[in-house]
């Protein structure tokens, strides 16, 4: 019950076209701590359920004892999505698909995967389909850097049925410092172990250092690790023989286990170069300031820490150098005073130098989910020059309401208007400025394609919006018609706010 309250408050505020649209909205991994509204009961996206014209598959009879059950974080009465969404689909299909949808450049897109990844939904007809897309679904969380959400599904699902599972659990419970809860597990499961060194690993961190010794031993005679990892856990169980011993060298493509290793005997390894999941290990106290920053900035972009979290660092004290990350922090902090102040030729001063930074490392959106209420609060507005003016007005528009804005228009040229008209609905009521512009009018004008509608008709509607994630970045690249696509099946699964802001992100992001 506390990992689904918490998974509530990780995915309720994510956007809406409607009221919500007052709200910031958490990314993945605010859960952790935030709780969800008394009585909020929107989907994930705060769309409108699902086009009638999405087919459900025919009901398949099978012994109780073969049932499939529903596995998700986050229930369909939250996400909006049914609980069939993967049932007409080849889980194999879904597999690579749910493995290469690109989603590095833009929030909405973002968003949508991380709903259809923890929305409680059924697996595609056997259990071997079912294992197989659980599998994939936990993986990409790791790949994205989500390591708490893909912990807490593999944990839903039972991270001790097989030794796949737990070999993904026990990776992500290093990655969240949390490796003792699968220690534990792999004392009473031994055989569970994805190997020696995570046997000699469990055994010394609960305090077994016999064991784990004579293991070790065991393992040097039999040459069944390499001299790498022997001479890795040897520095592990036996510091004081090794002490002023010169570094180990360090590994290509280390895997958690290696890299806690390392961080154990004092040879912590830089995370930069690593996936993405390492960078969850440097925003523990015990990392410095600078790679809890690099590491808050890299999880944030490809939404799986919140903008809070990412806001609290930037605040943590002042910089004591210049250049590079430095800069933005000093930025960041600059521009937070000069609001604090009520002073709009602060602001003005502030807000350039500010964005800038941000767009340098694509944090805009996160930027928009924390200030721009705040901007559009600024009055008297008449006192605030026409280029600050127009700037917070676009900010707005990446924000979490950006309807209200879109009424007020701040000056009459063609992109301006036609953004308006995007924000609320409609960009066909006015000229499209660019290829881009009239590729989403296209998009929000038209059906989807064929192809699309019969996966929709077959009921396959995970794989259609995941293939229209997919069409969507093409798009972005310049593919017109794939642009078009992505956004006509969106909004056919009633997908309003998410086409919108999709929309609203490719004209404004310094993506293409």
């Amino acid at each position: 019950m506390q990992i689904r309250t918490a998974i509530l408050a990780l995915i309720l505020p994510l956007g809406a076209a409607t009221n919500a649209l007052a709200e910031a909205p958490l990314s993945v991994i605010e859960w952790i701590t935030q709780k969800p509204p008394d009585g909020f009961t929107s989907p994930v996206l705060n769309e409108p359920p699902v086009s009638n014209s999405v087919g459900h598959s025919n009901i398949d009879v099978s012994s109780l004892d073969a049932a499939i059950v529903a596995i998700g974080l986050v229930p369909g009465n939250v996400t909006g999505l049914p609980a069939d969404l993967w049932l007409g689909s080849d889980a194999n299909v879904l597999n690579g698909l749910i493995a290469k949808v690109s989603v590095a450049d833009y929030p909405a897109m973002q968003r949508l995967l991380y709903t259809l990844l923890l929305s409680e939904a059924l697996p595609p007809s056997t259990h071997n389909d079912a294992e197989t897309l659980l599998l994939a679904r936990v993986d990409r969380l790791l790949e994205l850097g989500a390591t708490d959400p893909a912990q807490a599904l593999i944990e839903l699902a039972g991270a001790t049925e097989n030794a796949d599972r737990f070999a993904r659990w026990f990776d992500a419970t290093l990655l969240n410092g949390d490796e003792d809860k699968a220690c534990a597990a792999m004392a009473t499961a031994p055989h569970l172990a994805p190997d020696y060194a995570a046997r000699i690993f469990c055994d010394a961190r609960r305090g077994d250092w016999q064991t784990a010794a004579l293991t070790l031993e065991t393992v040097h005679a039999l040459g069944v690790l390499p001299p790498a990892d022997l001479s890795l856990l040897d520095r592990y169980l036996s510091p004081d023989i090794f002490e002023g011993a010169p570094p180990l060298p360090a590994p290509d493509g280390p895997d958690p286990l290696t890299f806690r290793l390392f961080e154990t005997i004092g040879e912590r390894l830089p995370t930069a170069s690593l996936p993405r999941g390492f960078a969850t290990v440097d925003l523990r106290d015990v990392a410095g300031w600078k790679a809890q920053l690099e590491a808050a900035e890299r999880l944030t972009r490809i939404g799986a820490l919140g903008p809070n979290r990412l806001l609290g660092l930037y605040s943590e004290r002042r910089p004591a150098a210049s250049g590079g990350i430095w800069d933005r922090v000093r930025a960041l902090q600059n521009f937070e005073t000069a609001l604090e102040t009520g002073s709009n030729d602060a602001v003005a001063k502030t807000l350039p130098e500010v964005w800038q930074a941000m767009r340098a490392v694509q944090l805009e959106v996160p930027f928009a989910s924390l200030f721009a209420e705040r901007l559009v609060g600024l009055s008297p507005q008449d006192q605030i020059d026409q280029g600050t003016k127009t700037l917070i007005w676009q900010i707005s528009l990446l924000g979490p309401d950006y309807e209200t804005p879109a009424q007020t228009p701040p000056d009459d040229t063609d992109l301006t208007h036609y953004l308006a008209a995007l924000a609320l609905g409609q960009p066909g009521s006015t000229k499209a400025p660019d290829a881009t512009a009239a590729a989403i009018t296209e998009g929000f004008a038209s059906k989807p394609t064929l192809s699309q509608q019969r996966r929709l008709d077959a009921g396959q509607l995970g794989e259609a919006l995941l293939r229209a994630i997919i069409l969507m970045d093409s798009g972005a690249r310049g593919n017109p018609a794939d642009l078009a696509s992505a956004l006509a099946t969106l909004r056919a699964v009633g997908m309003e706010d998410t086409a919108r802001r999709a929309g609203l992100q490719l004209m404004l992001l310094e993506r293409r």
